[in-house]
């Protein structure tokens, strides 16, 4: 993967990546904002935004004549905010990029937010809100990181508040677009079949003349537990969803590689240790996984599942068990070669279309402000030996990192008893 960085002088930067083996291109534009810059009036307005980039600009003034653009050029485009940031991409056949680029850059630059389009919006996102409180195996995702960071904007959800949302003025979209949506905290990405040098003079059209502004900067999180924290939330449901995990590292923590094969022994594939005992042995559950997460100042490794009512404690029993064996005992170097080869043929193959490549890029640079390569990553995930992966076991799972999020039909009373499970 070769790239260009240039840097305007605004300290607008855009990333180029020829890619000669393909056939599209992927024009990405990502801001460094999302729901935990946000004041508590504030929230959901991250989110909010980024549905109204879609709503109109003075070129095209409304959200057919956007959508029809790049539909009619057989292309799709989206968008997604998180805690940390909120991107918007449009993927098209390669002779088409300048198309895609006019009209992400457009909505970035162009966007109008007109009051009677907030008005209407306001309708769907709280559809939207409705529909993820309908679907557990996601609200439990929130719930999650309700119990490890409630106290702080990290905390809350992305999507906001109803409350909040239906209370957001035009002025409120204004001043916050203004605040947030600068050059100096603006990545453009495009990957594909186009030459760095026609992305760059055609980049500048757009981009040169914004002014730079001051970021407002993260509230850092100051992790202080000193044991097991469960959370439930009661809910009349066909199957009971949880997340049982442990705090651990930061996206710049030197043991960041080592956590991400942990959690792949773990739960990483169909014949990961928790996938083998507690779905094919036990039959448990359907799904069960391992997962990392990482912010600038806090991280977890997370491990999900979706059991019958019944089957909560025995599902955590076996979980813990198994947190335990691998503190105990070492991996065989064919198990840690396996998670190794696993990690790595899962992001080759993700690598291989612009949007992907555009993603991996983009997440690095707006996050981390630098780009690691496939294969640095790789040299890195070679290094980790079997007794990282026994020291990094046995600094997270511990009692006082471990916590639980529960939904379903169960009463606070049972947590006392599930409690129990959690001391490692």
């Amino acid at each position: 993967m070769n790239y260009q960085k240039t840097i305007f002088k605004n300290n607008f930067r855009l990333i180029s990546i020829p890619m000669k083996d393909t056939q599209t291109v992927t024009v990405m534009i990502g801001v460094g904002v999302g729901s935990r810059y946000e004041e508590e009036k504030e929230a959901g307005l991250s989110h909010f935004i980024e549905h109204m980039l879609f709503k109109g600009t003075k070129k095209r003034p409304n959200t057919l004549a956007i959508a029809e653009t790049i539909d009619a050029v057989g292309g799709e485009f989206n968008a997604f905010t998180g805690k940390t940031s909120t991107v918007y991409y449009a993927k098209v056949d390669a002779q088409h990029w300048k198309i895609a680029l006019d009209v992400i850059s457009d909505m970035y630059l162009n966007s109008q937010f007109k009051r009677s389009e907030i008005e209407r919006e306001k309708g769907t996102i709280l559809q939207e809100l409705n529909m993820y409180e309908d679907i557990p195996m996601r609200n439990i995702e929130d719930i999650w990181e309700k119990l490890l960071y409630g106290k702080y904007k990290l905390g809350r959800e992305i999507i906001g508040y109803k409350k909040t949302i239906r209370k957001f003025k035009r002025k409120d979209f204004i001043n916050y677009f203004k605040r947030f949506y600068i050059p100096n905290d603006t990545v453009l990405v495009v990957a594909g079949n186009v030459s760095s040098q026609l992305i760059l003079s055609q980049t500048k059209k757009y981009f040169t003349n914004l002014s730079s502004q001051k970021k407002p900067v993260i509230e850092k999180i100051k992790e202080k537990q000193t044991k097991p924290q469960i959370k439930i939330r009661f809910k009349k449901t066909d199957q009971t969803h949880f997340i049982l995990g442990a705090r651990a590292y930061n996206l710049f923590h030197p043991d960041r590689y080592v956590l991400n094969l942990l959690a792949t022994i773990l739960g990483g594939g169909m014949s990961s240790r928790l996938f083998i005992q507690v779905r094919e042995r036990k039959g448990l559950a359907y799904y069960v996984k391992a997962s990392v997460d990482a912010y600038q100042d806090v991280g977890y490794l997370a491990i999900s599942a979706g059991v019958e009512h019944k089957n909560l404690q025995q599902a955590i029993k076996i979980i813990i068990q198994e947190l335990n064996k691998i503190k105990k005992r070492k991996i065989t170097e064919k198990e840690l070669a396996k998670a190794k080869n696993y990690i790595k043929g899962k992001m080759i193959m993700k690598l291989e279309s612009s949007d992907e490549i555009a993603s991996f890029v983009m997440n690095q640079e707006l996050l981390m402000n630098k780009i690691e390569k496939p294969q640095e990553i790789f040299q890195k995930i070679e290094a980790v030996t079997t007794e990282d992966i026994k020291r990094v076991a046995q600094d997270v799972f511990t009692s006082n990192k471990m916590n639980l999020a529960i939904i379903g039909p169960h009463k606070s009373a049972s947590e006392n008893k599930i409690k129990k499970e959690l001391f490692l």
